[in-house]
């Protein structure tokens, strides 16, 4: 088996990155892949999210036949090239929640990847902020894809930054994430949006997403 190994990264802390891979690690499960989630940041808050599940008994996410499920992985950054490694001969996804303004770490989070998925807000200080990972990315050599995360309804501040990313000749994610309430609502319920509101708005977004990140090159 060789997994798709996603690293999401971002130097900005407060971008969303680890609701984001919390979100999309459970909408692969539900599709019937299995999805380790290696967890590298200190902060350990999407492993902290994981437990609380476990300690609300909320069943491993699989498909209707069965297929799927999630690991959760808390490790220190330099353990993480082997266990990605590791990990990525029993998985059909290995998803690494990178810490923030941690360049090593980073570093290593990228190298060990084959994907960085960047998500970013739609303001100036985000997309500025952005420009270091993308460098990063491609010291690597290590395909980037920007996703435009907890985008607000008006969309004129929006339509601004795409100028600006565009500018980067930065690869852009075709799905969009909105600033929705359930994808908070949900981690706090120990839930992945998508077992929250199965048909909601936001759902529909991250499982767009995910298929998207699936087949990116």
């Amino acid at each position: 088996m060789t997994a798709r190994i996603v690293t999401i990264a971002q130097q900005k802390g407060g971008a969303g990155k680890t609701t984001l891979a919390a979100h999309l690690a459970i909408a692969w499960a539900e599709s019937g892949k299995s999805v380790a989630v290696v967890d590298i940041d200190p902060q350990a808050s999407l492993s902290t999210w994981w437990e609380m599940r476990d300690e609300l008994g909320i069943p491993v996410p699989r498909n209707g036949r069965g297929k799927g499920g999630v690991t959760v992985h808390r490790l220190g950054g330099w353990r993480t090239a082997g266990e990605v490694e590791r990990l990525a001969r029993d998985h059909d996804v290995v998803v690494i929640d990178s810490p923030p303004h941690a360049e090593t770490e980073a570093k290593i989070a990228v190298r060990a990847a084959d994907l960085v998925l960047i998500p970013v807000q739609p303001s100036p200080m985000d997309v500025w902020a952005t420009l270091p990972t993308l460098k990063l990315a491609a010291a690597e050599k290590t395909p980037a894809l920007l996703v435009l995360n907890r985008v607000p309804p008006r969309t004129n501040l929006t339509e601004a930054m795409l100028s600006r990313i565009a500018e980067m000749s930065a690869s852009l994610a075709k799905t969009r994430i909105g600033n929705r309430v359930a994808l908070a609502a949900s981690m706090a319920e120990g839930k992945g949006v998508t077992e929250h509101q199965k048909r909601g708005t936001a759902a529909v977004e991250i499982r767009a997403l995910a298929a998207e990140v699936m087949k990116a090159k």
